[in-house]
């Protein structure tokens, strides 16, 4: 790992971490706090995806549809108006929206032809924006002079990596440059993701077999055909399939490339100082169990 001891780390005149995990358990709040600490520069993965590499898609997604209003029609053939995605750290609706959710056209769903081809643009941008992970740390020293880094990632990142590969393309790139950092939560905070996902369910992002056995087992157990299935419905159904797919995938990936720290206590960090030491424990707690 990029640092062996906590000693090492507490020392590093440049500490450069990567978060991963489950969303809604911490990993852009922390980011944020160190951002607005002064010296770290905050790398989010999702914002990159959608400004740098699906800014098109969901800018053309959004022309498409005003095209079927005749006054935008007119104004878009002009020239007269212009569209766009206002993309933010806290608000990426435009990318969740893009990718949409597969089902009944009335309700709002996809074919699934569309939202399988949705799904693969962004399994390609994601691992791009990820592989992006050492030009920003680079970019964020030579023009800003940050000299710390941490890097947001989706809770996706884990569908395109084999962890148990010790060549894995991605995971090799991203621990050369980073130490990666698993935020892991407990029983009750997967039941509260999976109330909070029941109560507002927004579109994800799969591996394509875990979605096909996803998407044909949900249509086997409901006899619904492909364009009669409710959207929320679908993926409320599979969002605890996914929680329980991508836990395994997090934990190899932090026993075999990083670090593991619980959830409750990102929870408590309020500080820069909070977080190094947060770190420097889970450091010296792998150091133990080795």
């Amino acid at each position: 790992m990029l640092y062996d001891t906590a000693e090492a780390w507490r020392a590093a005149p440049e500490k450069r971490v990567l978060l991963f995990g489950m969303s809604g358990l911490g990993k852009t709040h922390v980011s944020q706090l160190l951002r607005e600490a002064g010296s770290w520069f905050h790398y989010s993965v999702d914002y990159r995806i959608g400004t740098r590499y699906m800014g098109e898609y969901i800018a053309d997604n959004a022309k498409r549809e005003a095209m079927k209003v005749p006054f935008l029609r007119d104004l878009l053939m002009s020239d007269s108006i212009y569209i766009g995605s206002n993309i933010t750290f806290s608000n990426l609706a435009p990318v969740s929206t893009y990718l949409g959710k597969p089902g009944d056209p009335a309700r709002g769903g996809l074919p699934i032809a569309e939202y399988r081809r949705r799904q693969e643009q962004f399994r390609k941008a994601e691992i791009a924006a990820l592989l992006d992970t050492r030009y920003f740390i680079e970019r964020a020293q030579a023009l800003y002079g940050y000299p710390h880094f941490v890097c947001d990632t989706g809770g996706s990142i884990c569908e395109w990596v084999d962890p148990a590969d010790p060549a894995d393309p991605i995971l090799t790139a991203l621990a050369a440059d980073c130490l990666m950092v698993w935020i892991e939560g407990s029983e009750a905070h997967t039941a509260e993701l999976v109330r909070r996902f029941d109560r507002a369910p927004k579109p994800m992002s799969y591996r394509a077999d875990f979605l096909t056995a996803c998407w044909e087992a949900y249509l086997a157990e409901t006899g619904l055909a492909e364009d009669r299935v409710d959207p929320d419905a679908f993926i409320r159904w599979t969002y605890a399939r996914a929680l329980a797919h991508r836990q395994p995938l997090y934990a190899a990936m932090a026993r075999n490339w990083g670090l593991t720290v619980a959830a409750d206590a990102v929870a408590r960090v309020r500080s820069e100082a909070d977080f190094v030491e947060l770190v420097a424990g889970a450091l010296e707690a792998r150091a133990a169990a080795a």
